[in-house]
């Protein structure tokens, strides 16, 4: 057949199965691997569906047909026509969908050849990225990356489903904004037409939604594309998505139903999965307290415990504890099940890893006890350089307070509040991928809730917006922003954290001017520089804003999680690198001279380091 690979195509190659026995295909695709068995030669041809294995018989083909199958190679895109038939008897593939048949071909056509490619599509694990990265077209044709984008689609897909039913509308809002400070910089792009004058890059569509919600559009959302210029890692990229949500006549508890029903929408459309809800809540206060950390994992145990109130009650001789405690700090642990056989006193000492973990994060070191078997000697059941210091009544508390059984470790740190439950939070992750302790599996969504407003800045000395200055303070806080105690100020915000990644963000919105004014004035932005920044919003606020909230879970991060990955390069078509380059186009890149003179720009070199 000399126009075969015009023909129509019958199916994908991954759906045929036994009942299609007898039928006649029409398959196209790519060579994925080809194997020459003098008398037959075998294809396992692969689209994004996956393999069907296609046999070459000299029997079924012309003498000139088989001879040209000698010379098929591997990424070769080929039209084949066959025959289903059932596979001989022990050749089966389990691990296969079409494991069970093959296509015997009556005839075949190279519709395109390749060159011979840069690493096996089968051999994705020995490849480096940045390889990867350069070929991505030949990348995106490994079935894991296209399990990937499949599973993007179908998470983009259910959303949309999702908050249409629910009565959301999808808009589309600016991609060319005013700069604003919203924590991290801005891409900035040059306007040819006003000389001198910029636009930036959306880092989230945040004052676009909130004036949808003041022009009655009362349920918003939109697949958004948002752009931040900053340093990367593994889970950030300089262009983004995220499923943006507004919402107008709501309290926190509207937003976290809707944001826990479209969360068990996706699990349920993509994964079959019934995730349960309600999720578990904890508020930022807590987590950090029991947990080190704003996004903790709860897939394991490793609490931590504040030993504060336990060492002042007396018995600690201790220096370094006493020194903490009397300066406002505090002693706070973690419990290491069967700990005292995963580290050695090698292990433990000042020039050990774990330590290193805890200094890394400003604290002066790590203490530690081995439990024992109780007895009524001196040791109160607990053993260490330093169990010296204690009374054996004190070590027995410790050992009670921790839930203490022979053979476990504990691990602590005295320090400020903050330093102190960083470095446990790091050193409870360090600890627990060390031994194997993540339970897997079963995804673990939280809620994060009632944020500190503002945070200190030790570098710059000043108090910064831990979310952004448009979110909500709680009506009791209001006093103490006013008074100009930040530290005590809330913010009715909200994280979703899945498996110690945080996911999703949001906040109930200020609506109020004076509020909002307030926030501006203690963020050291006065009425003219606001008035200069976010005037547009201000007004719209002076003309009756509803009371409105909203949450943007990142499609990325929650694909990422979703298929296993730990990095979301792995399910972003085209990332970029950590240097926030795309190696397979060759951006960013210099412009021409017309280019930069049209724009009245001028490149100067940098200065050398």
């Amino acid at each position: 057949m000399a126009d075969l690979g015009k023909a129509a195509r019958s199916c994908y190659c991954a759906e045929p199965r036994p009942a299609d026995i007898g039928r006649e295909l029409v398959l196209k695709g790519w060579a994925h691997s080809r194997r020459d068995h003098g008398g037959l030669i075998f294809i396992d041809l692969r689209d994004r569906t996956g393999i069907c294995q296609v046999v070459l018989d000299p029997s079924r083909l012309s003498a000139e047909k088989f001879e040209e199958a000698h010379g098929l190679r591997n990424e070769y895109v080929l039209a084949v026509r066959g025959v289903v038939l059932a596979r001989l008897e022990g050749t089966a593939n389990p691990n296969l969908p079409t494991g069970e048949i093959e296509l015997k071909a009556d005839d075949f056509e190279i519709l395109n050849v390749s060159r011979a490619i840069p690493f096996r599509l089968d051999e994705y694990g020995q490849v480096n990225e940045d390889i990867r990265l350069r070929y991505r077209y030949l990348d995106l044709r490994r079935p894991e990356m296209q399990r990937n984008m499949m599973m993007r689609a179908k998470v983009t897909q259910a959303a949309r489903g999702y908050l249409d039913s629910q009565g959301f509308i999808e808009f589309e809002t600016p991609i060319l904004i005013k700069s604003t400070p919203e924590g991290a910089r801005d891409f900035l792009v040059p306007s040819r037409l006003l000389p001198g004058n910029f636009y930036a890059l959306p880092q989230s569509p945040q004052i676009f939604k909130q004036i949808l919600m003041v022009a009655g559009f009362d349920k918003y959302y939109q697949i958004a594309r948002c752009f931040r210029d900053e340093d990367l890692r593994a889970d950030r990229q300089p262009e983004f998505t995220q499923i943006d949500i507004e919402m107008s006549f709501v309290t926190l508890e509207d937003i976290y139903a809707a944001a826990e029903g479209l969360m068990k929408h996706i699990y349920r459309e993509a994964l079959g999965y019934d995730l349960p809800t309600p999720f578990p809540r904890l508020t930022h206060a807590e987590a950090m307290l029991r947990y080190g950390t704003d996004k903790p994992d709860l897939r394991f145990g490793l609490e931590i415990v504040d030993l504060t109130e336990l060492l002042k009650a007396g018995g600690c001789d201790f220096k370094v504890f006493n020194q903490v405690i009397e300066s406002g700090g505090v002693v706070r642990a973690f419990r290491v099940p069967a700990g005292g056989a995963m580290y050695s006193t090698t292990q433990l000492k000042p020039e050990g890893d774990l330590n290193k973990t805890v200094r890394a994060q400003g604290v002066g070191g790590l203490a530690w006890f081995r439990v024992e078997e109780a007895s009524a000697s001196a040791s109160g059941g607990l053993s260490s350089n330093i169990a010296k210091f204690f009374s054996p009544e004190l070590l027995s508390k410790i050992r009670d307070a921790m839930g203490g059984k022979p053979g476990d470790l504990l691990l602590i740190v005295a320090d400020r509040s903050t330093p102190a439950a960083v470095a446990l939070g790091q050193l409870r992750l360090k600890v627990a991928k060390e031994n194997n302790l993540v339970t897997k599996g079963k995804p673990c969504f939280l809620w994060i809730t009632t944020f500190p407003f503002f945070h200190y800045d030790e570098k710059t000395k000043q108090y910064e917006v831990e979310h952004h200055p448009f979110t909500m303070p709680f009506e009791e806080d209001l006093d103490a922003l006013r008074r100009g105690d930040l530290a005590a100020v809330r913010a009715q915000a909200y994280d979703i954290v899945l498996d110690g990644n945080e996911i999703a963000s949001g906040s109930i919105r200020i609506n109020r001017q004076d509020i909002q004014s307030l926030i501006f004035s203690k963020l050291g932005i006065d009425d003219a520089a606001a008035r200069q920044k976010f005037g547009f919003l201000l007004e719209a606020f002076e003309y009756g804003a509803p009371p409105h909230g909203g949450i943007a879970p990142g499609l990325d991060r929650l694909v990422m999680l979703m298929v296993g990955e730990t990095s979301i390069r792995e399910v972003i078509p085209f990332p970029k690198t950590q240097t926030g380059a795309c190696l397979m186009s060759g951006t960013p890149t210099a412009v021409s001279r017309d280019q930069l003179k049209d724009l009245w720009l001028e490149v100067v070199e940098p200065p050398e380091k």
